[in-house]
């Protein structure tokens, strides 16, 4: 009985951080882009029913994409690389950044509905966090002045702060509490990153050989693509 109550107690404290965590992130997004709105009078280009419609159709398209998952070499498995983050970008450029990360956690939650999940949550719960360590950054650069150079700082800048965030907070939060929820020793995850490379013996040289390649290699991927993809999908979302 004991055990149960201290499972729900890790359960409830995690959906808290998690509740937490995601509110922040969209105050930060919404206080920003009223900002730079208001600093170069941008009206919005969308009412809202297109802008949810729009939302809603880019984070469908990133949610189908999570199902397409590509096993990494030098990653354990549970390290999986996905695409979903390129329309959930080119939504964020195209709408601003409270419309990135809205379709961020709308993808999470479809795939949730679609899906399930495999990792007790806490993969679910990066993959939003740390989509938004890159989408954020990214659009909110690209709002300050709409210029393919300032796309390209954005996505450069993005890709640098999911690196590093996403390697520290998989170091200090999201693999502990993997661990503790998904009922696995923290030796145990060690050690699928050893059984693949030989160097990784601690769990920040397993951020240093799997997470940090992989957090540079997604942002490297999304940037291109959606450096090709925007330029012509952009005036089609601009369209009345």
């Amino acid at each position: 009985m004991s055990n149960l109550i201290q499972s729900a107690e890790e359960n409830l404290t995690f959906l808290a951080v998690c509740l937490l965590i995601v509110v922040a992130i969209f105050v930060i997004a919404s206080v920003t882009e009223k900002v730079l709105r208001k600093k170069n009078a941008m009206p919005r280009s969308n009412t809202p029913t297109r802008r949810v419609a729009i939302v809603g159709v880019f984070s469908a398209i990133a949610a189908v994409l999570m199902y397409f998952e590509l096993p990494l070499w030098f990653a354990p498995s549970f390290y999986e690389l996905d695409f979903s983050e390129i329309p959930v970008m080119i939504c964020a450029f195209a709408m601003g950044p409270v419309a990135g990360v809205a379709a961020e956690l709308c993808k999470v939650l479809l795939k949730l509905v679609l899906k399930g999940t495999t990792t007790a949550f806490v993969g679910d719960f990066a993959n939003f966090v740390v989509g938004c360590s890159l989408v954020l950054p990214a659009s909110i650069v690209y709002y300050i002045r709409k210029s393919k150079k300032m796309a390209l700082l954005g996505l450069t800048l993005g890709t640098v702060i999911m690196t590093i965030f996403g390697s520290a907070f998989n170091a200090l939060y999201l693999l502990p509490k993997f661990a503790e929820l998904y009922g696995m020793s923290m030796e145990a995850i060690i050690g699928m990153g050893t059984a693949i490379n030989a160097g990784i013996d601690s769990v920040w040289t397993l951020v240093f050989f799997a997470v940090v390649p992989f957090n540079i290699l997604k942002g490297l991927i999304v940037s291109v693509v959606t450096m090709l993809l925007y330029k012509h999908i952009s005036p089609i979302l601009k369209r009345h």
